[in-house]
C-alpha cells in the first residue's frame, strides 16, 4: 500500500482529516498492512470506563442511550452508529446516527472550546436504521438508511435547518459516504454480500438535490484498474441498483468510507478487508486483509467504520472482534489503538476526530447490555500524532 509520502493537514470543519498516499508504480502493487508495533505503544490496563488505552490517553463517557446528555434536557438515542465532527466557532459538534427501526434518525452534541457539553438535540427523526453516513465540505451530515431501497438524508448538524431526503443519491442499502472536493463527487458504500461501490456526481457541487449515480466497474481480482458507469435507474425499482450495470465490481458487505488527497478507503466486513482506490490513476488495491497478515494473528477483524488523522493514520473500528479500534499507519503497520472490555455483544461505531485532531469520538452501539438501549458514546483525548 505504501503510504509513506502522506500529505499532512487537517480538514477543518468536518470529521475527516486530510491525508493521502503515494500512487502505485506500474503493476507493482504493495502488500497489505502487516502486524507490528503501533505508534502509540502497548495498551495499558482498563480504565474506569473499561477501555484499554496507550500511555498518555484517557477516556470519558459523553452520552448513554436513554439518559440525559450531560446537564442538558436531551435524551440520547438508542444504538448510536456513524458519526462526524463539525467546527462550531471555538467549539465543535459531534453528530451520531441511530441504527434502530422504526425510529432511527440522528442526534448532535455541542461542545465549547474546553470540551464541555453545552447542548444536545435532534437533527433527523423518524427514518429507519440510520447506520453510517458522511460529512460534507459545506458542513452538513449525510445520514444513510441501511435498508433495502434506503435513502440518504442531508441534515444540519447545527440544528437550524430541517433535514432533506436526497433521492438523486440512489435507493439501496446505504452505509457510508465520503466527499471528494477535488473531483466534486461523493463515494457511497452498500451493505450487501454482493454490494457495489458508488459515486454520486452532483449537478452542482455543494448541492446534492440533483446529479448522476455511478458504480465502480472492475475485474474480480483484488487489485487492478477501474472505471465508472452510470446507473440507469437510481431509484432501484424494479431492478436494484447493484444489478443494473454489467461488470460492476462486487464487494462483500460495504461499511466505512474515508477520502483524503486523491485516495479513498472503504471497508468490507464480509471478508475483513480495507480497500484503497488510487483516484489519480484509477487503480485499486488492498490496504488490509486479515487473511494476509503476518506474523501471528490478525489484530483487526470485523472491520467496520473508518476515519483518518492528520498524521496519515487510518483508525478502523471493529464490529465484534475483540472490540478494538485499530490503527493502520502510513508505514503499513496495523496494531490495536484501544480495546473496550466487557462488551462482547456490541460493536464500535462512529469514530471521528474533533476539528483540531486532539479528541476522538466513537460509540459502543449496545454497551455492556448487548441491547440497542445500552449504547455508550465516548471521547478519548491524548497525544495523537500530527
Amino acid at each position: 500500500m505504501e503510504r509513506r509520502s502522506f500529505l499532512r493537514g487537517a480538514v477543518i470543519g468536518t470529521s475527516a482529516a486530510a491525508f493521502g498516499g503515494s500512487l502505485m508504480r506500474g503493476a507493482a502493487y504493495a502488500a497489505p498492512a502487516q502486524n507490528g508495533p503501533g505508534p502509540y505503544g502497548a495498551l495499558g490496563a482498563a480504565d474506569t470506563n473499561g477501555i484499554q488505552l496507550p500511555s498518555g490517553f484517557r477516556s470519558r463517557v459523553i452520552a448513554r442511550s436513554g439518559q440525559k446528555v450531560g446537564s442538558t434536557s436531551y435524551t440520547w438515542h438508542n444504538a448510536p452508529d456513524g458519526g462526524a465532527c463539525f467546527a462550531d466557532g471555538a467549539g465543535w459538534i459531534y453528530v451520531s446516527n441511530s441504527e434502530i427501526n422504526p425510529g432511527g434518525g440522528a442526534s448532535a452534541v455541542r461542545f465549547d472550546s474546553s470540551g464541555t457539553v453545552t447542548d444536545a438535540y435532534r437533527v433527523l427523526s423518524d427514518t429507519p436504521q440510520n447506520c453510517a453516513g458522511g460529512a460534507t465540505p459545506w458542513n452538513t451530515w449525510l445520514s444513510c438508511e441501511e435498508i433495502s431501497l434506503g435513502y440518504v438524508y442531508e441534515t444540519d448538524p447545527y440544528g437550524v435547518k430541517a433535514a432533506v431526503r436526497r433521492d438523486a443519491m440512489g435507493r439501496f442499502k446505504h452505509e457510508a459516504a465520503a466527499c471528494d472536493p477535488v473531483r466534486k463527487v461523493i463515494y457511497l458504500t452498500e451493505d450487501e454480500t454482493d454490494g457495489c461501490f458508488y459515486r454520486f456526481v452532483p449537478s452542482t457541487w455543494g448541492n446534492v438535490s440533483a446529479g448522476t449515480l455511478q458504480v465502480l466497474v472492475a475485474g474480480t481480482a483484488a487489485s487492478g484498474s477501474f472505471t465508472w458507469a452510470t446507473v440507469p435507474d437510481p431509484d432501484g425499482a424494479p431492478t436494484t441498483t447493484r444489478r443494473q450495470v454489467s461488470g460492476a465490481k462486487r464487494f462483500n458487505g460495504g461499511e466505512g468510507c474515508h477520502y483524503a488527497n486523491d485516495t479513498v478507503w472503504f471497508t468490507t466486513k464480509g471478508d475483513n478487508r480495507v480497500w484503497q482506490l488510487n483516484l489519480a490513476d484509477s487503480t485499486y488495491e488492498l490496504a488490509y486483509d486479515d487473511s494476509l497478515v503476518s506474523p501471528g494473528t490478525a489484530p483487526l477483524t470485523g472491520v467496520d467504520n473508518v476515519t483518518g488523522s492528520s498524521s496519515g493514520d487510518l483508525f478502523v473500528a471493529e464490529d465484534g472482534g475483540n472490540m478494538e479500534i485499530c490503527v493502520i499507519t502510513p508505514d503499513d503497520v496495523v496494531a490495536p489503538f484501544l480495546r473496550i472490555g466487557g462488551q462482547s455483544g456490541s460493536e464500535i461505531t462512529g469514530p471521528a476526530f474533533s476539528p483540531d485532531g486532539t479528541r476522538l469520538y466513537f460509540s459502543s452501539q449496545r454497551g455492556t447490555s448487548g441491547s440497542s438501549s445500552g449504547g455508550i458514546t465516548y471521547e478519548v483525548t491524548g497525544p495523537f500524532r500530527k
